[in-house]
């Protein structure tokens, strides 16, 4: 079996973060969220790993590697554009070659991994087999639809009129009679190859299409409100280390320090974590907290958010569900003052705030 991680998306939900930044490498409790996804298809005994790329290749490439210190053999597809999941079925037909392979969302997050559905893909060989979750805005995902028993019917992408409350989870395996679908179908009303119409053809033309529904956590992490909520889960497992340095500062609950690090005159509140060779001083960091390396945080209280590595806030007085980029410098803007300009005509009545 091989694997297939989808990383060509532009990531227009989580902007300006993506302009600079490929998506599947914001950090999760400082680490990309790629990485989960990669170290799942490992522990699942999947090595053989094909990533398809868009603009930010050059990027997904220094961070990934040659896979290696994942335990992957790493293979990289360009795409020309995000022309739709099916497409990208397509354009790495001749890496997967007759290969049974899993299908990986790069922004998504499972808790749990997949090695229980590779195995039972691996035992019970269907033409496919996809993973469900039920959601309570079905309009904003591919919908499937089972019968009595269980059986996939049917499938929709986005549907205006969903026939079910189960999203498809950003998890696929297929055999290779996906790659028939895959050139059977024709673009979408969005213009892309929906891999939701490939499955659906699998269904028509007889193919057996199998589904699991899991009830742990999943996540698409493509905008910033889902993110932090990502971060919040990751870090509900954290185990607390302090391996930098902590000087007359009050240390409650979960809290990782990393190696570098400097904490003093502050008040950190886990769960949270502190980069490499980040400095936090005279702040407060409250609960939920991903702060990476290299940062600056003086004089400022925050909580519930994500900084990116290398920023830098002084002088904030609170910051509160927040995604700040690499190198963001946040301080206070200079008070001015306050300064009225009135054009008031005869027997006027003004009241105004002191």
């Amino acid at each position: 079996m091989k694997a297939l991680v989808l990383c060509g998306g532009a990531g227009t939900r989580l902007r300006p973060i993506t302009h600079t930044s490929a998506k599947q490498l914001v950090p999760v409790a400082n680490k990309p969220v790629l990485f989960y996804g990669l170290e799942a298809i490992a522990a699942a005994g999947v090595t053989e790993t094909g990533i398809v790329v868009g603009d930010t290749e050059p990027e997904i490439r220094r961070a990934v590697g040659d896979g290696s210190r994942f335990g992957l053999d790493v293979t990289y597809l360009p795409q020309e554009a995000p022309l739709g999941l099916a497409h990208a079925v397509l354009i790495a037909g001749d890496f997967l070659g007759d290969d049974d392979f899993v299908m990986y969302l790069g922004d998504n997050f499972i808790v749990g991994g997949i090695s229980g559905v590779v195995d039972d893909f691996r035992r019970e060989r269907p033409d496919a087999r996809i993973l469900l979750t039920r959601v309570s805005e079905p309009t904003a995902f591919g919908i499937a639809e089972l019968d009595a028993a269980g059986r996939v019917m049917g499938l929709e992408e986005k549907p205006q009129l969903p026939r079910s409350d189960l999203a498809l989870v950003g998890v696929y395996l297929f055999s290779p009679a996906v790659h028939e679908a895959v050139r059977a179908v024709r673009p979408s009303r969005r213009g892309e190859l929906e891999i939701t119409d490939a499955l659906q053809w699998l269904i028509e033309n007889g193919r057996d299409v199998r589904s699991t529904t899991i009830s742990g956590y999943w996540k698409d992490t493509g905008n910033v409100t889902d993110m932090l909520e990502v971060n919040r889960s990751v870090l509900e497992t954290l185990e607390p280390r302090i391996d930098g340095s902590v000087e007359t500062s009050e240390i409650i609950g979960r809290v990782r320090i990393d190696d570098g690090a400097k904490v003093f005159g502050s008040r950190i509140v886990g769960p949270a974590v502190v980069g490499a060779g980040t400095v936090i001083a005279d702040s407060y960091v409250g609960p939920f907290t991903s702060i990476g390396e290299d940062c600056r945080i003086e004089e400022s209280e925050i909580e519930y958010s994500i900084v990116l590595g290398q920023a830098s806030i002084v002088g904030m007085s609170r910051i509160e569900v927040s995604l700040i980029g690499h190198h963001v410098e946040a301080t206070p803007a200079p008070r001015t003052p306050a300064v009225h300009r009135l054009v008031l005509g005869d027997h006027s009545k003004v009241q105004i705030p002191s």
